[in-house]
């Protein structure tokens, strides 16, 4: 299920990735400075009299949401575990070494795991939802590179390429072992699939940790993958301070949406729309529906428990959802004549008529690149509120949007 337009692409541009119009993205503390070094620590974070009976790491982690990683903390180095790195990938694990510190000499499932020192000083990005975890911690500095630039969104990181601080390794959408070799980058981070190069990085001494946060089924869950960012970068304490903010108001706009669902009742929701001849649903249970559900949107397949994407054709959507007066869409429509020049049959569909297509393409970037893709998984609170505000438009009369947008009526 498509979450974002990655760098390079990792997965299908499903219709789906449309109704993950349901992600999140938004402004954000940019800039704010890395946490301050612990006792016995350098000012870039070092370990300067190593002590191995002192704990090197004052402030931990703790995961709430998450549930594809895990944090284990040990005095001077800390183990990250991926889940599944990629879909059925066996867990990989990954121990973090505050630089200062003599490598840990591990056994059982540690003995081949890779060794990262940190906190890390350049660091390969593979997708542009990596972006926001850096920049909202104060740690931006560290990118020195990323698979492609076309759909990046942040002016700032947009500037850092155009200067030369930041190359792109996979342009062609295909990684370029040999240029990621010769930068020789602390780290290089997955955007949550396998690549056949990964291997040989590996054998050249560059650390490939994987970012899987796609795999997630909440939205908090996905933005909580701050935190294994942090833990590379030494931001422990500022990941900690964005992500409280961001489930704070994540919960106050889902109790809003609740009371105003008590009041009255749901709203129909059709999330969605073809693509090559299917109709990917996202069922009760996967991020998307949770974020329509806490919005106070319901659809006919809310109560479905299950995440991955449901194929159904067009007449079967249409026959229980397409009386729905609200459609949830990401696609870039300057009117509704657009979506019935698509496929005729969506002019039969009760929200077209009624004008209420809404799509995630408020904010587009200068080559096309969509600023909801960026920075919507760190920031679900943002985009639950507009999707409230696009449900509930009188408990919510004073909203600016920021990634959805209504589609004109013709």
């Amino acid at each position: 299920m498509p979450v974002r337009p990655a760098m390079p692409v990792r997965r299908p541009a499903a219709a789906l990735a449309t109704l993950l119009a349901l992600t999140a993205c938004g402004d954000g503390d940019v800039g704010r400075p890395a946490d301050s070094k612990a006792a016995g620590a350098a000012g870039d974070g070092c370990i300067t009299d190593y002590d191995p009976g002192k704990d090197y790491f004052p402030v931990k982690s703790t995961l709430k949401h998450a549930k594809n990683f895990s944090l284990r903390y040990e005095k001077s180095y800390q183990v990250l575990t991926v889940n599944e790195p990629y879909p059925k990938g066996r867990p990989e694990s990954y121990v973090l070494v505050k630089c200062g510190a003599p490598k840990p000499e591990l056994t059982g499932d540690l003995a081949g795991a890779q060794q990262v020192t940190t906190p890390v000083k350049s660091l390969y990005s593979a997708s542009t939802t990596h972006l926001p975890l850096l920049s909202e911690t104060g740690t931006l500095d560290v990118l020195t590179g990323v698979a492609g630039s076309k759909h990046i969104s942040s002016a700032e990181v947009r500037e850092r390429v155009a200067s030369g601080k930041v190359v792109e390794y996979a342009k062609d959408r295909t990684l370029n072992a040999e240029l990621v070799i010769g930068a020789k980058p602390d780290v290089l981070m997955t955007q949550g699939t396998d690549d056949p190069q990964y291997p040989k990085l590996r054998q050249a001494g560059i650390a490939v940790v994987a970012n899987a946060e796609w795999l997630e089924s909440s939205p908090l869950g996905r933005a909580e993958w701050v935190k294994a960012m942090a833990a590379l970068t030494g931001a422990e304490k500022r990941a900690g301070e964005v992500f409280d903010t961001i489930e704070g108001d994540y919960g106050k706009v889902a109790a809003r949406a609740a009371a105003a669902v008590t009041a009255g009742k749901p709203v129909q929701v059709l999330p969605g729309t073809m693509y090559q001849g299917t109709w990917n649903m996202a069922p009760g249970g996967s991020y998307a529906g949770k974020l329509i559900k806490d919005a106070g949107g319901t659809y006919p397949w809310a109560d479905d428990p299950g995440t991955g994407n449901l194929q159904l054709n067009f007449e079967a959507v249409y026959a229980k959802g397409g009386d729905a007066p609200v459609w949830l869409v990401g696609e870039k429509w300057a009117s509704t004549a657009d979506p019935v020049k698509a496929d005729r049959r969506y002019g039969e569909l009760k929200a077209v008529s009624a004008g209420e297509v809404w799509t995630n393409t408020k904010a587009l970037g200068p080559e096309g690149g969509n600023d909801y893709f960026e920075r919507g998984v760190l920031r679900p609170d943002l985009v639950l509120a507009d999707i409230f505000a696009l449900l509930h438009p009188d408990q919510a009369k004073d909203h600016t949007f920021t990634f959805y947008t209504k589609v004109p009526r013709t």
